[in-house]
């Protein structure tokens, strides 16, 4: 099945609004052969390798989500955005960056195995090359396919504390089926920069709706935090989705820096006024068994 960008707006039921997490971006349709191509949405055939170098300033789980009117919203990790403080060139010109919040210059999606190879931390220096985005409009992470990275400098050790993952099997899952789980209460917190932990913990630990706000101020720094690429079920008949990006938390459900932030609004074509007021949230962290966790 191939996957291709479209436009087929203006839709009078989603143009122009704004979720908490970021504004709408474009329309999408999962096509068939039989389906006729309509103009292509942007999409940049000429990837371009670009070297960077830079201080950590963050490290948070990269994410896909996929929303269904307020049924659905099931989410995947895949890695792990870092963001930086540096400069990243394309051969010898300097690239420019328009960051979501000033406390970063540019972001590099990497994969699992590359952050627990180098162990990466707020404070490091890094250095490596990535790719340019091939969908620009449906990948939040300035750059990917990152490679040849290597630590010039290890930051503060303080950063460097790893989560202790413990094994739960007497709070399990409804199959049996222990739980990993990590208590951010026995590290210094909010917000939580140690380390960050194996993908299987957040997927276990499930998240909920954090306001934008939070994710650009206080809540940057954690390892709890995170900006997903969101993918919304907009018409099942024609196969059209809506992508955007929006701001979720990992973290503690005791986190007194916590701010779930407005009602988000999940557009699904003829309807109107659907929003996810935050009941999913409770669903998706439904395994945990401790506030502090």
């Amino acid at each position: 099945m191939k996957k291709e960008s479209i436009r087929t707006v203006p839709i009078d039921s989603c143009e122009g609004q704004v979720s908490d997490g970021l504004s709408y971006l474009n329309l999408t349709r999962v096509a068939f052969p039989s389906i006729r191509k309509s103009e292509t949405v942007k999409m940049d055939d000429e990837q371009k390798k670009i070297e960077w170098n830079g201080i950590v300033v963050s490290i948070q789980p990269r994410s896909t989500v996929w929303r269904y009117l307020i049924d659905n919203r099931t989410h995947r990790e895949c890695g792990y955005n870092i963001f930086l403080k540096g400069e990243a060139y394309l051969g010898s010109e300097l690239l420019q960056h328009d960051s979501a919040c000033n406390q970063y210059d540019f972001c590099v999606a990497i994969s699992e195995k590359q952050e627990a190879k180098l162990k990466i931390h707020i404070g490091d220096e890094l250095k490596g090359t990535g790719w340019t985005k091939k969908y620009p409009e449906t990948e939040f992470a300035d750059y990917y396919r990152a490679g040849s990275l290597k630590k010039l400098k290890a930051g503060d050790s303080d950063y460097a504390q790893d989560m202790g993952v413990k094994i739960d099997d007497v709070n399990t899952r409804y199959d049996g089926t222990p739980i990993p789980r990590v208590y951010s209460s026995d590290y210094p917190g909010p917000p939580w920069s140690t380390s960050v932990p194996p993908l299987e913990i957040y997927a276990w630990r499930g998240e909920r709706m954090l306001s934008k706000a939070s994710w650009r101020g206080k809540c940057f720094r954690c390892i709890w935090a995170n900006m997903a690429n969101v993918t919304i079920q907009y018409d099942f008949d024609r196969n059209l989705v809506l992508n955007r990006f929006e701001t979720f938390c990992y973290g503690p459900l005791s986190c007194k820096y916590y701010n779930m932030g407005p009602a988000r609004v999940v557009p699904y074509k003829g309807m109107s006024g659907v929003k996810d007021q935050g009941w999913l949230d409770e669903i998706c962290v439904e395994y945990r068994n401790d506030p502090d966790e």
